[in-house]
């Protein structure tokens, strides 16, 4: 493929690597470069769908959420 073809038909190009093709561009008849897919981290790896769990769930103890005591308050400086 020709610089100017791949200019003309960029988009195109990029979903064809995209799908895992290697293109290889040229100026006139020497190849110049070549079009490949990025590694990216995780690759093979897709996002979990919406819903799936990942992980286990969190666990609070009972008291979590309960208010401070006044030893707590005032060691946190808020009384």
């Amino acid at each position: 493929m020709t610089t100017h073809e791949a200019k003309t038909h960029l988009s195109r190009l990029i979903a064809e690597v995209e799908r895992g093709e290697q293109i290889v561009i040229c100026r006139g008849r020497v190849p110049a470069a070549r079009l490949v897919p990025v590694a990216r981290a995780g690759e093979g790896r897709r996002r979990p769908r919406v819903g799936v769990h990942t992980s286990a769930p969190v666990r609070y103890k009972r008291d979590a959420f309960a208010p401070l005591g006044e030893k707590e308050l005032t060691e946190w400086g808020l009384t």
